[in-house]
């Protein structure tokens, strides 16, 4: 009998992977929690060199009123863990010129700064309020540069087709007001697609979903967010658009005087 081989019309590039499982069958296996939460830390947080975009957000209490925030937010990576970040409002009239800088350092405690123009006032964000509400929606200061990865220990609770489902409990249960949180990553972009808040009642108190995934500039970029307080009914809807990357924005845009003078010309749509 002909012996036929599994490799002989492959491609070289998948002849080599074929074989690779062949010969070690744990190749498939799959990756470990902190694997997955760094890839998807990764995805949502570091795409490209630095990255720019619009964001209108939609804030709806429990009564069903509403109230509208615009802003847009530049985003430079350091290096592979340090980040800066740049937020300048534009809408309402009330909140214009309302500048929030972050320096990330997973390293250590981040740095936050909140510039109110109506004071005139550069203020400093504690880091105990850093799970705070960010203008009065149901985001968190936190949310928008991400939790630091160290913070948490991570466990792989579940896999689907489409899905890694990650548990991540807190190291420090006296810093957070919740018991654990759990992480929907998506299996092929490694994005984090809905994540639930669980507090010590064991009870499901917050919920924020990620949607409307497109390709831009080669990187999958969710479009829309979603933030709901199911304790109190309230849910902030965030609308992204106008979004880029690679860009080489200037150290120079995520300083202190950036507060008090928005880099324009990096604002406005290129």
């Amino acid at each position: 009998m002909r012996e036929i081989s599994v490799t002989r019309h492959l491609p070289r590039w998948l002849a080599g992977a074929a074989l690779a499982v062949l010969i070690n069958p744990l190749a498939l296996a799959t990756p470990t929690a902190q694997e997955i939460v760094e890839r998807a830390n990764q995805a949502s947080y570091y795409a490209g060199r630095d990255g720019r975009s619009e964001a209108r957000m939609r804030i709806e209490d429990n009564r069903g009123q509403t109230q509208t925030r615009q802003f847009t937010v530049l985003r430079r990576n350091v290096d592979q863990q340090r980040q800066q970040y740049l937020v300048v409002f534009s809408r309402p009239s009330e909140y214009r010129d309302t500048a929030f800088l972050v320096e990330k350092n997973p390293a250590a405690e981040d740095d936050r700064w909140l510039y109110l123009p109506a004071m005139d006032l550069v203020r400093r964000i504690a880091p105990g309020d850093k799970r705070t509400s960010f203008v009065g929606a149901h985001l968190f200061y936190e949310d928008i540069s991400g939790r630091h990865l160290d913070d948490d220990t991570h466990e792989l609770i579940e896999t689907t087709e489409q899905h890694y489902l990650i548990r991540s409990t807190p190291k420090d249960p006296r810093s957070v007001e919740f018991a654990f949180f759990t992480t929907w990553i998506d299996r092929e972009h490694h994005l984090p697609l809905r994540v639930e808040y669980t507090n010590a009642a064991g009870e499901v108190y917050r919920r924020m979903e990620s949607s409307g995934v497109e390709v831009i500039d080669g990187y999958p970029t969710p479009t829309v967010m979603r933030v709901q307080d199911l304790a109190s009914g309230g849910q902030t809807i965030v609308q992204f658009r106008g979004i880029s990357y690679d860009l080489d924005l200037p150290a120079n845009v995520f300083t202190e005087r950036s507060l008090r003078h928005p880099p324009s010309q990096w604002l406005e749509r290129r």
